[in-house]
């Protein structure tokens, strides 16, 4: 779904597409990875004009609301977000270096049939990423 689609969304939902909305979902297409409201805000390293974190913050929780963003934790950092269709169906985060890797659809399904045949329970890794340390990271520790 582009950024006029998303548009589109708002208005079927009868929210108006204000400057500011349309700034943020301008800036998440542009990412090209989930970013912070802090990024956002800053305007994506000048790519953008800065704009108010509260701002960016309520538009953020109105477009999760309505579908065109996804929200995903990343441990004890800010959360980031991502346009809902350009959003992987899993992530894994590196706990040293806070590298955040996509992993494409089914990637992870030995992973999630292994907790499931142990637990019952069938995770998700989509809104809180499967956590461990990247292979750069494993490799320097030794």
């Amino acid at each position: 779904m582009s950024a006029l689609a998303a548009e589109r969304v708002l208005r079927r939902n009868g929210l108006r597409v204000s400057t500011a909305r349309r700034l943020v979902l301008e800036a998440l297409h542009a990412a090209g990875e989930p970013v912070s409201a802090e990024q956002i805000a800053g305007g994506l390293g000048g790519r953008f004009p800065r704009s108010d974190l509260a701002s960016v913050y309520r538009n953020l929780d109105t477009l999760q609301r309505v579908g065109v963003v996804r929200h995903v934790h990343l441990g004890h950092t800010a959360g980031r977000y991502a346009p809902a269709e350009k959003a992987p169906s899993d992530y894994v985060v590196c706990e040293d270096c806070g590298t955040l890797t996509a992993v494409a659809a089914g990637t992870l399904d030995a992973a999630r049939d292994a907790v499931r045949a142990a637990t019952g329970f069938v995770p998700s890794f989509s809104h809180v990423p499967l956590t461990g340390r990247c292979a750069e990271c494993a490799a320097a520790e030794g």
